[in-house]
């Protein structure tokens, strides 16, 4: 699902207008940015939470050049989904057609 279908599932559903869900989706994803970028984690509970995640220093391979090179630690985003999300995903009907569609192929 891409964000333009998410806007206009949304505008469907609430009836408000795709331009005002599209201001109001990309607001959204704007604040989420500039938390993590000013170093907050962003929590919304029964979804998850978009956190910082620390990559340590390590060595790599130059591969071509037949060197090493140093990766410094940084810090990266990630979302973490909650426990409730998780388990609906888990149970749901999704995973039923996903199980049949792949019987289908094997058969074929």
């Amino acid at each position: 699902m891409t964000k333009a279908e998410v806007i206009a599932e949304i505008a469907q559903k609430t009836g408000i207008e795709k331009v005002d869900v599209s201001e109001t989706v990309e607001a959204f994803f704007k604040v989420i940015k500039n938390a993590m970028i000013e170093g907050e984690n962003v929590y919304v509970r029964g979804f998850g939470s978009f956190v910082i995640k620390k990559r340590a220093e390590k060595t790599a391979r130059n591969i071509s050049k037949n060197t090493a090179i140093i990766i410094p630690e940084h810090f990266i985003p990630s979302f973490k989904p909650a426990k409730v999300f998780v388990e609906k995903v888990k149970n749901s009907a999704a995973k039923a057609k996903m199980a049949a569609a792949a019987e289908e192929k094997i058969e074929m």
